[in-house]
Formats: structure tokens, sequence, C-alpha cells
């Protein structure tokens, strides 16, 4: 029994020694969850303001200049024409008599194309001819008696004064010939006119005119009777802008396509250009030759040409983004990235590619730029590059 209650007396001190060191403990463990609480706010607060001042600097793109080089395939709209291209008119007056070619015959020079009835200038040409016969026949009896006074006067049987008189006669019948000559020459040309006829070889593109028809004289008041192309070469005329003017030099090698002919690619060569820059459009027009010996291509038609620009041979010279550049009122500048500032620096052009610009002086190909700066970015503004953004981890983690 004394041992039972001695064991009693000993759990009840054991006990009552761990009942003290309960708040002794609890004490620790407060301790150490207020001191893991404050260790971690104030990590994700230095976090949270790491990340809200990475914020408040602006983030940007950057790209870098690209060095010029090779040749630039430059692609220009072209009109075609032919080698020759004429419209035919009437130089007479009358009635189509008949015509013997249409449209797409090919014709060689001189063939005949039409005939006009002219019943009027036949008629003045037969009366031309009856004139000339009368001059002729008053030139010889002049004649004649020019020289009988002339003889007279030489054995003084009629005077100086009437000799004279007969010489000029005869004279003025001399000239009235010559007259009589050239109107029935003129007449004779004239004639001739009524015979249309082809002035070089080429095709027939286009017949105005059908038998019956009344033909009125000249290009003011008759009508194109015919139109003639040669088209064993042709003319392309390209409109060439300023910035590209002076690298378009005769000899310049293209290559010219048809919407009509896919795929195909015909070589076409520079052979002159105005020498002068419309002010209108700003632009420099150039003639090229075409060879259309197979009579593939025609005239009139729309062309794509490609034309192998050389670009500058100088280090100096980049391309960038069109999108990189500031208009400001001191001229051209762009914001290049610096150690995390901007650094803006002033640029001269060159061409313009469209979307991108040549960039003679100002810039290196080592250079950073920001693509699409704000207008109020400027010199010493912090930024960063967007990529290098991160979201705060959540302070809970």
């Amino acid at each position: 029994m004394s041992a039972f209650n001695a064991r009693r007396r000993s759990d009840a001190a054991f006990w009552s020694r761990g009942y003290a060191r309960v708040p002794v403990i609890l004490g620790i463990v407060g301790f150490v969850l207020v001191a893991w609480g404050v260790t971690s706010r104030h990590s994700a607060n230095a976090r949270l303001r790491e990340y809200t001042d990475a914020q408040a600097v602006l983030p940007v793109h950057v790209v870098q200049p690209k060095a010029a080089e090779g040749d630039l395939d430059l692609v220009l709209p072209g009109n075609v024409q032919a080698l020759y291209e004429a419209p035919i008119y009437a130089r007479t007056d009358g009635y189509l008599k008949r015509w013997l070619v249409d449209i797409g015959t090919p014709v060689k020079a001189g063939q005949l194309l039409a005939e006009i009835e002219a019943p009027e200038v036949d008629q003045q040409l037969r009366a031309a001819q009856a004139e000339l016969a009368n001059a002729q026949a008053s030139q010889r009896i002049a004649k004649i008696t020019a020289d009988r006074w002339r003889d007279l006067r030489d054995t003084d049987s009629v005077s100086q004064q009437e000799a004279d008189e007969k010489i000029s006669s005869a004279a003025v019948s001399d000239a009235a010939v010559q007259g009589a000559q050239a109107d029935l020459q003129r007449l004779r040309e004239l004639s001739r006119f009524e015979k249309i006829v082809a002035p070089f070889d080429g095709v027939i593109t286009a017949r105005n005119t059908d038998v019956g028809a009344l033909i009125n004289s000249g290009s003011s008041e008759g009508a194109e009777l015919f139109r003639i192309a040669d088209m064993s070469s042709l003319r392309l005329y390209v409109r060439v802008p300023q910035n590209y003017a002076a690298a378009t030099r005769v000899g310049l090698d293209a290559e010219v396509r048809f919407p009509d002919r896919p795929g195909a690619t015909y070589p076409a060569k520079l052979e002159r250009t105005s020498g002068a820059i419309d002010a209108a459009s700003r632009t420099l027009l150039v003639q090229l030759a075409v060879d259309n010996a197979k009579g593939e291509l025609l005239p009139g038609a729309y062309a794509e040409v490609h034309f192998k620009v050389p670009q500058s041979a100088d280090a100096s010279v980049v391309r960038i983004p069109a999108n990189t550049l500031l208009f400001r009122g001191d001229g051209l500048r762009v914001a290049t990235f610096v150690d995390g500032r901007v650094v803006m620096k002033p640029v001269t052009l060159g061409r313009d590619f469209g979307t991108e610009v040549e960039v003679v002086s100002g810039l290196t190909a080592q250079d950073r730029l920001i693509v699409a700066p704000p207008d109020s970015i400027t010199d010493a503004t912090r930024v960063r590059i967007a990529a290098e953004a991160k979201a705060p981890q959540d302070a809970e983690s």
C-alpha cells in the first residue's frame, strides 16, 4: 500500500512539472510563428517593391540595324508600248472603195491596206493635165515669137521695146508651164493617196472604217482609218522614285513579269532615262527594251519590273525599321538603349524601302534601337527590355 501511494505521489509530481512547462513551450511556438510571419511578409513586400519598381520603368522592344548587303530587288509597275505605233489617216477626201486587211493582220512596209474613191481628185488631175498642155503650147509659140523678134532686132527692123516685150512674154509662158507642172505633180501625189499603204512592217491593231464610208483627209477632221504597230521589240516605260534615281543608270538589267504569263520572266535592259525628275510625281521616267521576237507579249499590257539596284558599299550605311524613327523639331532622331537608359541620336536618311529606311550616318550595326518609341521619350529616360519583366511570386509560396 505504501508503494502504491509512493507511486501516486511520484506521478503527481511529474504531471505538475509537465504542466509548468506548457506555457514555455507555447511561448516558444508562438515566437517562432510570429518570426516566420514577419520574415515572410518582409520578403513578400521586398519582392512586391522590386516588381513595382520594374513596372515603373518603361518596357521597350529593341532591334539592331542591318548592314546593307547585296543588291536591292526593286519592284515597280511598268507600261508596255510597241517599238513603233502609228495611226493611219487619209490624205485625200472621198469614199472607201475597199479594205484589204483587218485587225491582227501582219503587213509589210508599202503593202496596200485600202483604196479610196475620189472622183473630184481624178477630175482635177485631168484638168491639170489639160492646163499643162495648154501652157506648153503657149510656151512654144512665145519662144518662136521671141526668137524671131530677137533676129529682127539684130537688123534694127523693130524697136528694142517691142523685142523686149516678146522676150518677156516667152519668159512668162515658161513660168506658166512650170506652175502647171507643179500643180499636176501635186494632184498626182494626191491621187496616189487614194491607196492607203503600210508605213512599216507591223501588225494591224485597229480598223475604224468600212466600204462606202465618207473619208475626210487629215487628223483634225478625218477619223483614224487603221492603227499599225511594230511589236518585234517592245518599249517598257517605268517611273522610278527619286530615292533610286541615282542608282538607275543606262545598261541596268531587269526582269519583267506579266500577270497573264505567271511564272515566266523576260529579260530587259534600261536604254535611256528622261534625265530629269518629274516635279509632280518626283519620279524619273526610264525606258527599257524587251525582245518580243516570238510575239508572245502585247503592247498596252501592265508589267511588273524587277530591278537589281546595287546598294551602298559603305559599311556605315545601315537599314532600320521605319517605326524606330522620331520626328522632332530639331530633325530626325532614333532612341537607342544604353545600360537601361535612352540615348537619342540624330540620323541622316538615304533611300526609303517602305517598312525599312536606309541610314547613311548616325548609327552603327551595334546600336540597339527602341521600336515604336513614344513621342514623350527623352534622353536618360529609364527603360527596360520588355522580355526582362517578371511577375512577383505569391507571398504565401
